[in-house]
């Protein structure tokens, strides 16, 4: 028979777990509980994970992340007032 309290402490082991370094420990809110409290998307996510980062692991490289992930989400949000513009326009 299956233990069903064995998975009780599965969400928080997988939380404290961290691979590749600690580089968001010291933080009192990790980057994922942010980015998924607050229903962010993809490009929203990977830029606060970034620019939370860019002292203790990436430098200036994760700051170009940033930027090119900004251009990403401003490119998206652009596409899709083009597309809701022509829904409008047929809707006339």
């Amino acid at each position: 028979m299956t233990d069903v309290n064995m998975f009780d402490d599965f969400e928080k082991r997988t939380k404290d777990r961290q691979v590749g370094g600690r580089h968001y420990k010291g933080y009192a809110i990790q980057p994922y509980d942010f980015i998924t409290d607050n229903n962010l998307n993809y490009f929203q996510g990977v830029t606060i994970k970034y620019i939370i980062r860019y002292l203790e692991k990436g430098g200036e490289q994760d700051l170009e992340k940033v930027k090119h992930y900004c251009d990403l989400e401003i490119t998206r949000l652009r596409k899709n007032k083009r597309i809701s513009d022509k829904r409008k326009m047929r809707k006339v």
